[in-house]
C-alpha cells in the first residue's frame, strides 16, 4: 500500500505538505489552547505572584529609634517579614532563610536587602539580632501597614519580596524551601537590570 503518489510533482508537493504540517501543528494546537484556556496550572516561579501593587511609604522607627522608610532602599531587592518581636521558632526560621538565601546570591548579595517588621513594643532578643546581624528591623508608625501584604492567613506566615521600585512582587510560602527561593530570586536577579 503507497501513502505517496508515483508522480513525482505530485509526491513532493504531498512531502512539502506534510512537512509544514508536522511544523505547523504545535503552533496552533498552542494557539487553540491559548484561546481556550488550557493550562497545567504551573508556572516557573517557585513564589506566588502577587498583582503589583506600590509598598506603602509609611514612617518605621528602627530599633534605635532612628526613623526610616522602605523608600530609602530603593533600588534594592528586598526581603521582607513580619513578626512579633517574641520571634517564635518560625520566625527565626524565616530570618536563617532571608540570611542564607542572600549570602547564596555571591556577588550579587548587595542587590538584596532584609527587612523584619516587629509587631509589638519589645525589642528581639540581642542573641537573634547578632545572629542576623544585617538585618533591618523596624517597627511601622501605622498599625495597618501590614494591611498592605496579602496573605493566605496571616502576613507572619509569608517572605515577601519587594523589586527596586518599590512594587510588592511575591510571597514565598509558610517554611518555604531555601533552594528553590534562591532559584527564583537568581532568575530576577539575572533577567532584571534593576538593583
Amino acid at each position: 500500500m503507497r501513502i505517496l503518489p508515483e508522480d513525482p510533482v505530485r509526491r513532493g508537493r504531498v512531502q512539502l505538505l506534510l512537512i509544514v504540517a508536522v511544523f505547523a501543528f504545535p503552533l496552533v494546537g498552542s494557539g487553540l489552547a491559548y484561546l481556550l484556556g488550557w493550562s497545567t496550572g504551573k508556572t516557573g516561579n517557585y513564589g506566588d505572584l502577587i498583582e503589583p501593587r506600590v509598598v506603602p511609604q509609611t514612617v518605621l522607627t528602627a530599633l534605635d529609634g532612628r526613623v526610616m522608610r522602605l523608600g530609602e532602599l530603593r533600588g534594592k531587592w528586598i526581603l521582607l517579614q513580619f513578626d512579633a518581636p517574641a520571634c517564635d521558632a518560625v520566625c527565626e526560621r524565616k530570618l536563617y532563610i532571608m540570611r542564607q538565601v542572600r549570602k547564596a546570591l555571591g556577588r550579587d548579595q548587595s542587590r538584596v536587602e532584609r527587612v523584619w517588621i516587629t509587631r509589638g513594643v519589645d525589642a528581639p532578643a540581642p542573641r537573634l539580632l547578632a545572629v542576623i546581624e544585617g538585618t533591618q528591623v523596624a517597627r511601622p508608625a501605622q498599625p495597618d501597614f501590614a494591611a498592605a501584604f496579602p496573605a493566605e492567613h496571616s502576613v507572619r506566615d509569608h517572605i515577601y519580596l519587594i523589586d527596586p521600585r518599590g512594587n510588592l512582587m511575591l510571597r514565598f510560602p509558610r517554611d518555604p524551601d531555601p533552594s528553590r527561593v534562591i532559584k527564583d530570586l537568581r532568575r530576577l536577579l539575572t533577567y532584571s537590570a534593576m538593583g
